[in-house]
């Protein structure tokens, strides 16, 4: 295979870093999580040291279960989902976290552009810092007034 084989088409938009282990998913469960009617988006920031290899790019797992649908309709959820992935990922997503995004039946029917915008609107949401963040922060700030 010649150098311009390996490397792809020129001017294609970059391959997503997949997840590929049970573990980082289930890592990602305990991270921040959103869901729209087509899918659920799960993060976390990436442990530096407990990943073995790390990459600069932000990494995404995708999950479609038996229940979505047999396998044709599983596998097109998945390269649609990668798809609005790949659009998205440069703009919004974190060189530093890891993603996953579990498939509901509606991401097979609706529109694309539609997945798209639920991605950018799921992406920003997972960024902001939780409720609990919010509410200890809070917390530490009555503490400090209280001291004063």
């Amino acid at each position: 295979m010649t150098k311009a084989q390996a490397g792809g088409v020129k001017g294609a938009a970059p391959r997503v870093t997949t997840l590929k282990r049970r573990s980082e998913f289930l890592r990602l469960r305990k991270g921040a999580r959103w869901a729209v009617p087509a899918f659920v988006l799960e993060a976390k920031v990436r442990d530096g040291e407990a990943e073995a290899e790390t990459t600069d790019a932000p990494r995404f797992g995708f999950t479609v279960t038996r229940q979505v649908g047999k396998a044709v309709e599983r596998n097109r959820i998945k390269r649609r989902l990668k798809a609005a992935v790949t659009d998205v990922a440069m703009q919004h997503a974190r060189r530093d976290f890891d993603y996953v995004v579990i498939a509901r039946r509606p991401a097979l029917t609706s529109d694309f552009d539609a997945l798209v915008s639920d991605l950018v609107k799921a992406l920003e949401r997972v960024h902001r810092p939780g409720a609990q963040a919010r509410r200890a922060k809070e917390a530490g700030r009555a503490a400090q007034d209280r001291s004063r």
